[in-house]
């Protein structure tokens, strides 16, 4: 008896397997509520997947899905806890008013089973676990999501850190774990994409994914309704092995698995079977890798900046000398105006530190095109320290300098957010420039541990700062995510 007649008769056998009336509610209620999860019902989803601009984006769009969030509690954890769970409660009471009107409409229905729905329902969460797991795995297999620690960050007070960065930067800095962890994701999402391998998916997917649930719970990443998303779907995926799974692990029985699949008996349904099949995995394992190598390799596309800061100058300086309008400060841990110390990145990323506050960016630093909108490195962090980024010009020994820390308006974004270099040399006398308040320094470098800086700050006030590098190693080693195809660094 061939494969295709056994075929026939699994399908003829699970059809002819009738399903409880408790069964028929339960699958209602199901359908309608992984319905509002997975189909995107929002219009800006639309309105930006039909605006995409590449072929990367369209694949973007698609893998991210829409986040079906209808509800939001404006308290702490409304974003970092259990409250911000609530819109998947509004879903499941419109799930249960939807399953209560399918029964109702369905009382005199002569149907026995919803096999084929049931079928077709799996195939969607199988498909919608594939390809947005696939696209988390990548931006940890070229590591993008938690970057390497900044020299700013690792002379950060460990009290200074929000929960989330804390976590965030152990990760990026144990880099073989994040590609690791990349990998793993990728693996589990595309064992979904064939039926053998279904079931051992859906466990690595729910354990996976559980594990950056929790943690995410635990250190406020607000990553954790999205990772719970997605062990949801896993463990509905689960449900339907549980039975044989129980038998064989628990009760020790041989079992014969015997699930519903749809007939391919002519070309063209095996045509359309295969082609949809090969055509996801081409374009969202393959298109969408070289995709993320290319953004990572050769664009620059990080949450930290790429353009090359002062050669040579990367490190942890002391403030050996401060003067402030003519007149030397001396240094006190209370000074708001004194600088602390200060931090020159192997990027074109200029920071100091002074005793003020300020305003605490808590998002988790999205990638952009442009160094001056890549805002990582300042994210979830206190410790009153300003963040410059800098052109150089070395013609004239000195630094064009924007502070990433003000608020930048949407005109703003939408102009500059195209290229690294953005020519603020150029930009420095023009109205566009005085809107982003371009600064100009001086600097000079008596020794290779030594920098002079002199210049007017964001307050008029005129400064000369003679900084000193520190002789600081670090055992987590060197800043490894910075080797691209586009700079280099010295």
């Amino acid at each position: 008896m061939g494969v295709s007649k056994n075929r026939e008769i699994k399908e003829e056998n699970a059809k002819a397997s009738p399903w409880s009336y408790l069964e028929k509610v339960a699958f209602r209620v199901s359908f309608v509520f992984f319905f509002l999860l997975i189909i995107p019902l929002q219009g800006e989803w639309y309105t930006k997947l039909f605006a995409s601009d590449s072929l990367y984006d369209v694949l973007s769009a698609i893998a991210g899905g829409s986040r079906f969030g209808l509800i939001q509690v404006a308290t702490e954890s409304g974003k970092w806890g259990f409250a911000s769970y609530v819109s998947w409660g509004l879903a499941l009471l419109i799930s249960l008013l939807g399953g209560a009107i399918w029964t109702i409409l369905s009382r005199n229905s002569k149907r026995d089973n919803y096999n084929a729905l049931y079928y077709w329902l799996r195939l969607f969460v199988r498909y919608r676990i594939a390809i947005g797991l696939i696209a988390f795995g990548f931006i940890k297999f070229f590591p993008i999501q938690m970057p390497f620690p900044s020299v700013a960050n690792l002379n950060t007070e460990i009290g200074d850190y929000a929960p989330f960065k804390l976590y965030w930067q152990i990760v990026g800095a144990s880099y073989k774990y994040e590609i690791f962890l990349g990998f793993l994701e990728i693996g589990a999402g595309t064992l979904l994409f064939f039926r053998s391998t279904v079931a051992l998916g859906a466990i690595i997917n729910a354990g996976v994914l559980f594990n950056i649930a929790h943690a995410n719970l635990a250190y406020d990443g607000a990553v954790h309704v999205y990772s719970s998303y997605f062990v949801l779907l896993a463990l509905f995926l689960l449900l339907q092995y549980l039975p044989n799974i129980w038998a064989v692990f628990i009760n020790g029985k041989t079992v014969k698995p015997n699930y519903y699949y749809p007939k391919t008996d002519t070309s063209l349904k095996k045509y359309a079977h295969y082609g949809a099949k090969y055509a996801f995995i081409f374009f969202f394992l393959l298109v969408y890798g070289v995709y993320r190598y290319d953004r990572f390799y050769n664009e620059g596309r990080l949450k930290d900046p790429v353009i090359p800061g002062l050669v040579g100058a990367a490190g942890h300086y002391d403030v050996s000398s401060f003067v402030l309008n003519g007149d030397t400060l001396q240094y006190s841990p209370q000074d708001s105006l004194r600088w602390h110390d200060a931090a020159f990145e192997r990027y074109s990323t200029f920071g100091y530190k002074v005793n003020k506050p300020f305003s605490i960016n808590i998002g988790n630093g999205g990638t952009a095109s442009a160094d001056l909108f890549k805002v990582y490195e300042l994210t979830g962090r206190a410790g009153g320290r300003t963040y410059y980024i800098y052109e150089i010009d070395a013609a004239e020994n000195k630094l064009y300098l924007i502070d990433k820390n003000q608020e930048f308006t949407i005109e703003q974004k939408k102009k500059f957010d195209k290229n690294n270099d953005l020519g603020l040399k150029a930009l420095y006398k023009t109205p566009e420039g005085k809107a982003l308040n371009i600064l100009v320094w001086n600097y000079t470098r008596p020794t290779k541990d030594q920098v002079v800086i002199t210049g007017v700050d964001l307050n008029k006030n005129t400064i000369a700062v003679a900084l000193n590098r520190q002789k600081e190693h670090y055992f987590i080693g060197d800043e490894w995510y910075l080797e691209n195809n586009i700079y280099h660094y010295k």
